[in-house]
């Protein structure tokens, strides 16, 4: 009988973290009104707040009592949204230590009495958190920053001699995870029939069901922020991440324990300068190894994050850049904010060289070998779609990329166009002549192709009180270094050359090996009478996904600081299809890869979440009616492979 295994699953995530100074009552009396009450100014930080988009009109208006109070409800409020961290709420609402000892301060001019006999003034106890007044709606994954960041805005858990202040955070996220078929051994879901052929895919005589347990999602973060000695208007802020999604450590004493020894590995690590012009307009630039602006700007609630949907639609990266930016507030009721971002990226296109070992040194030599850098943009326009309390803005976006790939060959690995057998090589333009030198005449120097990358998507991520619905599209050619166009990057395209080696029985191209550790092995032949090499086509290739994600606890009316409050339910379906005809041509059969999954979430509390995710991931070949070339599975020819997939466990937040 076949063990079955539920599967708890979620997601983290990271907010920036808004540093909120507090401010003391007015020690003046306000003036009397007309009408003889007392009018209290408006407190201008709240004001801020809502000119940022922060709060809405009705929650500002909500907020009320004396300024002491109203200040208590509003960070309880920026609590629920999820602005401030628990951390940070504690740290705001307890009083600091000089408030607590002044009572004991204060002159008397009662008799001193003898020590055994004095009853000091109890300490104050810090302020209990007020209960949260409504249960936040679903809020989009965004890790790309939109807004600028404030001076003097991080509440730091460290100070540096330097001035720097860091404020740490991470998680611990641990699963089990039972697969139907996992051919490939690995602990997270890959498109079926990855090789050329097909054959290395066979499981064997079962579908090869697995189980693992992992905990090498573990991730660590600092956020940083330097002060600024030249004035208030600019904010010098960075992030250090790392997790542990790396290789497995290969070493004497771990030769036996090598699955559990994940090696940590660099996610983000850059500095951001934002400047404020005014109270509408910012700019900002970035400088480090940041998301992507093509296509990182939209991710979904799963469970599943080492491959986040590799080559099942999501479309992300991470990758080295300099990216600015400038973002103008158009204000109005919506509180609309606009702002168009460049950058110029790490031209990279994940090659695997015929040696792993060569991969940072050949396995990416041709982008950087194109000489230029990768150009992306997006553009972002951000508004309150629904003003009710504890909805995020809504945003649409679009991005777009543009690169260049170049491949060499050097003029010593230019093949000989001769067979020690039988000689079959002739000049196309003196046939009947052999000529085995004919390509190195033709390429004294080496020869070279290039191709280009190019790409773009249009996401919307619109929030409500009761539904959420993120969406993606993207199309584009060459997008493997994006996870992608069903994994594939190039072909080589042999249409209209003529096989000048081999046999006259069985003619064959001429090959020679790039000069980027072997990661492409270029073709030569003849076409209308020249000796040509034949050049590279990008593979092309669409997809996207819909994520829809419902509040439970809301929609049930939960008490909003009761343990039901924090149910969450989610719905994903996402596909990936590169060209069929390119596929072909490319020597390939995976064609499309799509992904359905239902998540369920329990946020035990602010910090603690259960997480359970059935999913479903499919491949399907490109000639499902060519079974006698189709790749092997359970030992027979298949048209498609799917992996039922299960995975429940808790996420630790810190």
């Amino acid at each position: 009988m076949r063990a079955s295994y539920a599967m708890l699953f979620g997601l983290a995530v990271f907010c920036l973290v808004v540093a909120i100074a507090t401010q003391g009552e007015d020690a003046s009396p306000a003036a009397p009104a007309a009408n003889g009450s007392t009018a209290t100014a408006p407190d201008p930080l709240l004001q801020l707040l809502v000119s940022k988009g922060v709060l809405n009109a009705e929650e500002a208006k909500s907020l009320s009592g004396t300024p002491t109070q109203q200040r208590s409800q509003l960070l309880d409020l920026l609590r629920q949204k999820g602005i401030l961290s628990a951390s940070d709420y504690e740290a705001l609402t307890t009083p600091p230590a000089s408030a607590q000892v002044a009572g004991n301060l204060v002159a008397s001019t009662a008799p001193i009495l003898p020590a055994a006999v004095t009853n000091p003034a109890p300490e104050p106890q810090p302020a209990k958190p007020a209960p949260p007044k409504v249960i936040p709606a679903v809020a989009p994954l965004r890790v790309l920053q939109l807004e600028p960041s404030k001076p003097d805005g991080l509440v730091p858990d460290l100070k540096l001699g330097s001035g720097a202040r860091l404020k740490l955070y991470g998680m611990v996220k641990t699963s089990v995870i039972y697969d139907s078929s996992s051919p490939y051994g690995t602990d997270m879901p890959l498109p079926g029939f990855l090789t050329a052929s097909g054959t290395t895919f066979d499981p064997g005589p079962t579908r090869s069901p697995e189980f693992h347990a992992k905990a090498r999602f573990a991730r660590v973060g600092t956020n940083f922020e330097w002060p600024d000695i030249a004035g208030s208007n600019t904010a010098i802020t960075g992030k250090l991440e790392f997790d542990f999604e790396g290789n497995f450590t290969r070493a004497l004493n771990r030769n036996i324990s090598t699955v559990r020894s994940s090696m940590a590995s660099i996610r983000l690590a850059y500095g951001r300068v934002d400047h404020k012009f005014n109270d509408q307009t910012s700019m900002f630039a970035l400088f480090g190894q940041d998301w992507t602006p093509f296509g990182s700007s939209t991710l979904p609630n799963i469970f599943e994050t080492t491959g986040l949907g590799l080559g099942f639609g999501t479309l992300y990266e991470r990758a080295p850049q300099f990216r600015f930016g400038v973002g103008h507030k158009m204000g109005g009721s919506r509180n609309v904010f606009f702002q168009p971002e460049f950058a110029i990226v790490m031209p990279a296109y994940g090659n695997d060289p015929s040696n792993v070992a060569d991969q940072l040194g050949y396995g990416e030599k041709q982008g950087a070998d194109s000489g230029r850098p990768e150009v992306q943009a997006r553009l972002v326009l951000q508004w309150q779609l629904d003003k009710a309390a504890g909805v995020a803005p809504a945003q649409l976006i679009f991005s777009g990329v543009q690169g260049e790939r170049k491949v060499m060959v050097r003029a010593s690995d230019v093949p000989l166009c001769s067979n020690p057998d039988v000689a079959v090589c002739f000049n196309p333009s003196t046939p009947g002549v052999l000529d085995p030198k004919v390509f190195q005449e033709a390429f004294p120097h080496g020869t070279q192709t290039t191709t280009n990358r190019a790409g773009w998507t249009g996401e919307v991520q619109l929030p409500t009180r009761y539904l959420t619905v993120i969406a993606k599209y993207w199309s584009g050619s060459d997008l493997r270094f994006y996870f992608v166009g069903s994994l594939d990057s190039n072909f080589t395209d042999t249409a209209g050359i003529a096989k000048l080696c081999g046999t006259d029985a069985a003619p064959a191209f001429c090959t020679a090996s790039s000069n980027d550790g072997g990661s492409a092995s270029m073709i030569f032949g003849a076409s209308g009478g020249t000796a040509v090499m034949a050049p590279q086509r990008p593979v092309r290739s669409q997809g996207g996904f819909i994520n829809i994600g419902f509040p439970l606890g809301r929609i049930f009316g939960a008490d909003p600081a009761g343990r039901n409050a924090g149910w969450q339910l989610y719905f994903h379906y996402a596909f990936d299809q590169a060209k069929t005809r390119d596929v072909l041509r490319l020597g390939n059969q995976r064609s499309k890869n799509d992904l359905a999954a239902a998540t369920l979430s329990w946020k035990m509390n602010n910090l603690v979440s259960f997480v359970l995710e059935e999913s479903m991931y499919r491949t399907r070949i490109a000639d499902p009616n060519n079974l006698a070339t189709a790749p092997k599975y359970e030992g027979v020819g298949a048209r498609q492979w799917h992996d039922i997939r299960s995975e429940f466990g808790p996420i630790f937040t810190f």
